[in-house]
């Protein structure tokens, strides 16, 4: 077994041979997206679709544990199908919205002008060949449980649910909280109906809403304010509309509150996080030693692309926002448990992980990006002893 809250420079399928069965508790990752972004080569190895790296996150995370991998909008499915070929039970598909992504859509009329002329090029003004990039979608999947419930599993491993309390999303004011109440109603209650019809009543906690399967940035948050409005929900039971056992199984003919449990409100009702900014993504790099070139004109300049060598700015691309990593491993890690975390890349997992009190092991393959980690995480706590 390796030793915890550590990062490794190595392979993470070879990193992974060496812990032992079921001995991590969840697993948050964010993997390449297999596009070869920004011409970047470990982001078009397919390592992302191959089922053997997933057999052996399935093999070291304990029944009933979690894994949450972030994937690309063209990619995730065939991620997703790994990591089901590879045992993994998939449980949802959470969405991270955000306003301000960058399209990168190749202009047919300007290519059609280019070839061909004006004239011809007209009549496709305006087309292009793709959307602006607003969400990252994020697999929930889970280990199958040893036991024969979650209840048991949870007792012997300490796995097998999600942390719904610490990751409920809080009220902005005591007028949002209020707005809550069942609607017009004003009811501190939604009623839940079992199949047996009998009558059941769940608060309104002053936790907070519920979290969902979606997580907006302020601009994301603000459109969908502006579309939609605000949605006032209905205190009034519904029953299912299933028929046989094809949509509903066992449940079919239970009688539920509508799915917004008389809440109201708009966009407020889903988790906020931003794009990590400038700061958060240059954490610990301001006192780093320069790596410099000559420009010429005797007069050193920042050359991060020096292999192995530590820039003084993040460098790493698709660097992840602490707080929504905070978010993740806080719904899907029991108490004192060990966050694994097999491409940590610029180290921001294993920030979130020391945040929030848990332990950690991580693996990234790229020197630069393994010394970029190192000092961002030695920026709060004292620096991790390296593995190379």
């Amino acid at each position: 077994m390796l030793e915890i809250n550590k990062i490794y420079n190595m392979d993470c399928l070879e990193g992974m041979k060496l812990l032992d069965d079921n001995s991590v508790d969840s697993i948050v990752t964010d993997p390449p997206y297999e596009l070869g972004f920004m011409g970047k080569k470990w982001d078009s190895t397919g390592i992302a679709y191959n089922i053997e790296l997933w057999k052996e996150c399935l093999r070291v995370l304990k029944p009933g544990g979690h894994l949450l991998a972030f994937g690309g909008t063209r990619t995730y499915h065939r991620m997703t199908c790994a990591i089901e070929d590879a045992g993994f039970e998939i449980r949802d598909c959470i969405q991270w919205l955000y306003g301000c992504g960058f399209p990168k859509s190749h202009n047919i009329s300007k290519a059609i002008d280019k070839k061909f002329g004006a004239k011809i090029a007209k009549q496709w003004a305006g087309w292009g060949t793709a959307l602006k990039p607003a969400n990252e979608p994020i697999v929930l999947a889970r280990k199958p449980i040893s036991e024969k419930t979650i209840a048991e599993n949870v007792m012997k491993w300490g796995t097998g649910g999600l942390n719904i309390d610490g990751c409920r999303i809080k009220y902005r004011s005591e007028k949002d909280f209020e707005s809550a109440k069942g609607g017009d109603s004003g009811s501190t209650k939604c009623n839940i109906f079992s199949a047996n019809g009998k009558k059941q009543s769940e608060k309104i906690t002053p936790l907070g809403r519920f979290p969902a399967n979606v997580i907006l940035d302020e601009e994301a948050g603000k459109l969908l304010d502006e579309q939609s409005g605000i949605s006032k929900g209905s205190s009034k039971p519904r029953k299912n509309k299933g028929t046989g056992n094809i949509c509903y199984g066992d449940y079919k003919t239970i009688i539920t509150q509508n799915d917004t449990w008389g809440d109201s409100g708009g966009a407020s009702r889903f988790f906020y996080c931003a794009k990590a900014s400038k700061k958060e993504r240059n954490m610990g790099l301001e006192d780093v030693e320069p790596t410099t070139v000559d420009d010429g004109r005797n007069k050193p300049i920042d050359n991060p692309f020096l292999r192995g060598k530590t820039p003084r700015q993040n460098t790493h691309p698709t660097v992840k926002p602490v707080k929504l990593m905070e978010y993740l491993i806080t719904l899907i890690t029991p108490p004192n448990g060990i966050v694994l975390d097999p491409f940590i890349g610029s180290g921001t997992t294993g920030i979130a992980a020391v945040n929030l009190g848990f332990n950690y092991i991580g693996f990234e393959l790229d020197k630069t990006y393994y010394n970029i980690a190192i000092k961002r995480i030695s920026d709060i706590t004292p620096e991790p002893e390296k593995t190379d």
